[in-house]
């Protein structure tokens, strides 16, 4: 592997370099290498990430929520990454602004969406998080315009998940490059707090391209960005 593709993914110019960076975090899905190529991307070492023992408790569950809202071709893996990220496969988690369950659902989001559907919110339960995460993560995919390819879409569509679309949209109009999420668009501040700012930005990254990867190569199904 030589990475010196970094340079190109982190620039976000030439989209063919991106592409084979891509493609080696999948070649090198495990150990030193991927950990040494996240380094020089600036996310952070990959290794020394277990998968959680209660997630093997919803691996099931997710695949089946999950190819039911995206299709057999779902990308399981990323967004077994999400839940891994958000509340490290606890049920019962809640956050320090009140963010509930697995996929840390504000109450007023959970009601929104449980609205939409013609349904009751109900954040702690594992099923209806999963499900309810799928759907949200769909609905944002659909809102994305600009992007480039699907990894792109998808890493905006995880920004928005964290941080809102109306940022998102926002970062767009003052982005010379709209198309691209990764080391690009998603890095300039739209005028919030550089911590908010940086924990955005961290979001995608860490969910593609450090959790992903892990998830990919316990055999969990397809991950976005794996090409």
């Amino acid at each position: 592997m030589r990475v010196v593709y970094a340079d190109g993914f982190r620039a976000g110019v030439d989209h063919a370099l991106r592409r084979r960076a891509r493609r080696a975090l999948v070649v090198f899905s495990g150990g030193l290498v991927v950990g040494a190529l996240l380094a020089v991307l600036g996310i952070g070492a990959a290794v020394a990430q277990p998968i959680p023992v209660q997630a093997n408790d919803h691996r099931r569950d997710l695949t089946r929520l999950s190819r039911s809202v995206w299709g057999m071709d779902a990308p399981i893996s990323t967004l077994a990454a999400q839940i891994h990220q958000e509340s490290g496969w606890r049920a019962g988690a809640v956050s320090r602004v009140g963010a509930q369950g697995l996929s840390q659902f504000m109450p007023a989001t959970a009601a929104g969406l449980a609205r939409d559907f013609g349904d009751r919110p109900n954040p702690f339960d594992p099923r209806w998080s999963m499900l309810y995460q799928n759907r949200y993560m769909k609905q944002l995919y659909g809102r994305v315009e600009h992007a480039i390819d699907h990894c792109e879409r998808f890493a905006f569509a995880l920004s928005a998940y964290n941080g809102g679309m109306r940022w998102v949209q926002r970062r767009q109009s003052m982005s010379k490059l709209p198309q691209f999420c990764l080391f690009q668009t998603c890095d300039i501040n739209p005028g919030i707090t550089a911590a908010n700012q940086k924990e955005n930005s961290d979001y995608p990254k860490k969910i593609i391209f450090r959790l992903t990867p892990i998830y990919h190569a316990a055999g969990w199904g397809p991950g976005v960005c794996l090409l």
